[in-house]
C-alpha cells in the first residue's frame, strides 16, 4: 500500500511540473473557478467475489482549473476539485436460478445497500482542443485522487443474522457486518468530456470520468478475509466556471 501511494504522488508530482514549467508553446495564465455537481455509479471489487449492481449516489464540490500552455492546438491545463461524494456497494443477491433470494422472515426479496460518504481531491492533468473561448471545446484528463470516509451507513430489509444463506448462490456475507477499516482512500482517475464557453455567461462543462481505486476499504494481509476490496466509480458531471484571471492577447 505505501508503495503504491509513493509512486502515485511521484506519478502527479512530475506530471504537474512537466506541464507547468516546460513552457514550449504559446504561453497561458487562465485561472476559473466554480462548481460542479453530478451522480457516481460506484462498486466494490471484491476477492472473495461479491455479486453487486451498481450503487447510486450524488457528488458536489467546487472546481479550479488554469490553463498554462497551447502546445500546437492542444490547449493544457490542470484542473482540482474538492468535492463530496456518496460511493459504496448495492449487493445482487440471487440464487441458483438466478433469481433474487425470499427472506424465509419477511417473505420479501432480500436487499442490502452500504454507503460511505466522502471527501475527494482529485487533481488532473486537462488536454482540450477546440475553441479557447466563446466556443467549443473537447476535453481529456487523467490523474491522481486522494479521499477520505467521513460517515456510512447500511440500508437492508432483513435482519443479518436471519439471511437466507441456503439459498444464495454466493455465500459472501462478511462484508455485510464489517465497518470500514481504511478510511483513507487513493487512486487514479481519467475522464472525456466538453466544454462549452462564452464570455457573458461562463463555461459549463459535461464530462464522463472513471475512478479507480488502489487502496481498499478492508485489510487484505494473509491474516483477513478480503484479499482485495477496491472501488471502481462511473461519474457524470456537470461543472460551472466563471474566469478570474484571462491571458492578456494581442
Amino acid at each position: 500500500m505505501i508503495g503504491k501511494l509513493r509512486l502515485l504522488v511521484i506519478i502527479c508530482c512530475l506530471s504537474v511540473t512537466k506541464l507547468v514549467f516546460s513552457q514550449v508553446g504559446e504561453y497561458r495564465n487562465d485561472l476559473s473557478i466554480g462548481i460542479n455537481a453530478g451522480y457516481v455509479f460506484s462498486n466494490v471489487y471484491f476477492q472473495p467475489k461479491v455479486g453487486q449492481s451498481l450503487h447510486g449516489g450524488i457528488t458536489g464540490g467546487v472546481t479550479l482549473k488554469y490553463v498554462c500552455e497551447k502546445y500546437f492546438k492542444t490547449i493544457c491545463a490542470i484542473q482540482a476539485e474538492l468535492n463530496y461524494a456518496g460511493i459504496g456497494w448495492k449487493e445482487n443477491i440471487l440464487n441458483a436460478n438466478n433469481s433474487p433470494v425470499i427472506n424465509t422472515v419477511t417473505g420479501k426479496a432480500e436487499e442490502y445497500e452500504r454507503t460511505m460518504n466522502y471527501i475527494q481531491l482529485p487533481i488532473l492533468a486537462h488536454l482540450g482542443w477546440g475553441r479557447e473561448h466563446n466556443g467549443l471545446q473537447f476535453f481529456f484528463q487523467a490523474g491522481s485522487q486522494l479521499g477520505y470516509c467521513i460517515s456510512e451507513s447500511t440500508k437492508t430489509n432483513f435482519n443479518v443474522n436471519e439471511r437466507n444463506e441456503k439459498e444464495r448462490v454466493n455465500n459472501t456475507v462478511a462484508q455485510d457486518t464489517m465497518a470500514i477499516e481504511h478510511k483513507f482512500d487513493y487512486g487514479i482517475a481519467a475522464g472525456i468530456g466538453m466544454e462549452y464557453s462564452h464570455s457573458k455567461i461562463g463555461r459549463m462543462m459535461l464530462e464522463a470520468r472513471y475512478y479507480y481505486g488502489l487502496g481498499n476499504i478492508y485489510g487484505d494481509s494473509k491474516r483477513d478475509y478480503f484479499g482485495r476490496s477496491n472501488f471502481g466509480n462511473i461519474v457524470l458531471k456537470f461543472t460551472y466556471l466563471f474566469d478570474i484571471i484571462k491571458t492578456k492577447r494581442k
